[in-house]
């Protein structure tokens, strides 16, 4: 799949044309099963075994791609939903810098609204997470630790305040380290308000953005599942 991309961006494919062209992608690249399009999904890359799979390298090497936070969503919930073992769900506390508020502020941005506020590298207000589930790093913790922002982890033990991980990709691999809930910023100045959310850093990352895709996040050689809407800006 990576070498027909990159054929696509040499030029390559469906030679000569006048700059535009229409490309069809092979048969053996697509994923055509509909009757249950997730569980399709899934079983390719993930295969059937990923319940039972207690070797890190496992989800080092693989991951689904897609541009929607929605679809991400959905995958990584029917993942979650396939583990054995307890969940535990994790509700962040939101807030508004006082700085930043007013009478007029409180009433307007209610906790309702500051909870359902969902933007790429914020932690949702909900975190589900059981023992053995892969999940991402969203902001540098100890760079030089091997806790950065996109690093891979897997789930190991969980506390009310704490969660025990166990480290995949990057610097310090296979160490295990202890994260808190800490204060997280949205990246950007979309708000008119600095808002704050204490929750733990990290998401699940059965599947995962495209701007999560970070060097090292997957080796050269990941299993990859790709969205059709990728090729859109292709």
């Amino acid at each position: 799949f990576s070498k027909w991309l990159l054929d696509i961006g040499d030029g390559k494919i469906n030679e000569p044309n006048d700059g535009e062209v229409e490309i069809e992608i092979p048969e053996d690249l697509l994923i055509t099963a509909s009757e249950d399009p997730i569980h399709a999904i899934v079983h390719e890359i993930y295969g059937n075994s990923f319940v039972k799979e207690k070797d890190p390298k496992f989800f080092k090497r693989r991951a689904i791609l897609s541009p929607r936070n929605e679809d991400v969503d959905k995958i990584n919930q029917y993942m979650l939903s396939q583990l054995p073992g307890e969940e535990r769900r994790y509700l962040s506390s939101d807030s508004i810098e006082t700085s930043d508020t007013s009478v007029f502020d409180d009433m307007v941005y209610s906790q309702e609204i500051l909870n359902s506020i969902n933007i790429s590298g914020l932690p949702k207000h909900e975190l589900t997470l059981t023992k053995g589930a892969p999940i991402m790093l969203l902001r540098n913790i100890d760079p030089k630790g091997g806790l950065c922002n996109g690093t891979r982890l897997i789930v190991t033990q969980m506390a009310n305040h704490v969660i025990e991980v166990r480290i995949v990709t990057g610097n310090g691999v296979n160490q295990k380290v202890l994260i808190p809930r800490m204060f997280v910023s949205p990246p950007d100045a979309k708000f008119p308000f600095r808002m704050r959310r204490r929750q733990f850093p990290v998401a699940l990352a059965y599947a995962i953005t495209l701007n999560k895709r970070q060097d090292g996040a997957c080796q050269n050689n990941t299993l990859n599942v790709v969205f059709k809407e990728i090729f859109d800006n292709i």
